[in-house]
């Protein structure tokens, strides 16, 4: 069995833990009980990162959101269901959301559309319809949206 750690030494580590890479109230929280900590400990804490701006759910929520958009081109939808998974609040998660420029969000879905759209040039227009739209929507992009800029591709051919 793998011993406990003092409150202090995994203050300590914990430091570490939040300075490396923005977390969630949630996820350094778990980190925190799988050290050996008692409740009181692990409340005592987050209160105390919390204090000294190692933990911040805001910034965590923006950078999260920008991130994922950036990097990974995921839609609003699945970000905000990733964030919820968290536990992050929904104050958060609207906050996070607004790191998505507007245009920047419509560009990239344009841009995924038109390669998926490429991509299944040998396929009938109806299964193409579908498998773009069902890329799309896992990708989380809003229906409507993924419909319009569907429909402004066909408008180009």
């Amino acid at each position: 069995m793998k011993k406990s750690l003092t409150p202090e030494q995994a203050f300590q580590k914990i430091k570490q833990y939040c300075a490396y890479q923005e977390r969630s109230h949630s996820e350094t929280k778990d980190k925190l009980y799988s050290f050996g900590l008692f409740k009181s400990d692990v409340e005592i804490i987050l209160s105390k990162l919390i204090e000294e701006n190692y933990l911040n759910e805001e910034r965590y929520a923006q950078h999260f959101a920008g991130g994922h958009f950036r990097l990974k081109k995921w839609g609003k939808i699945k970000i905000k269901a990733a964030l919820q998974q968290k536990k992050v609040s929904a104050y958060n998660i609207k906050i996070g959301l607004k790191e998505i420029d507007d245009a920047d969000y419509l560009k990239c879905l344009s841009q995924l559309t038109v390669q998926k759209w490429k991509l299944l040039a040998s396929e009938q227009w109806i299964n193409r319809m579908a498998k773009t739209t069902n890329y799309l929507l896992q990708k989380g992009f809003e229906p409507n949206l993924i419909q319009e800029s569907i429909a402004h591709l066909r408008s180009k051919e």
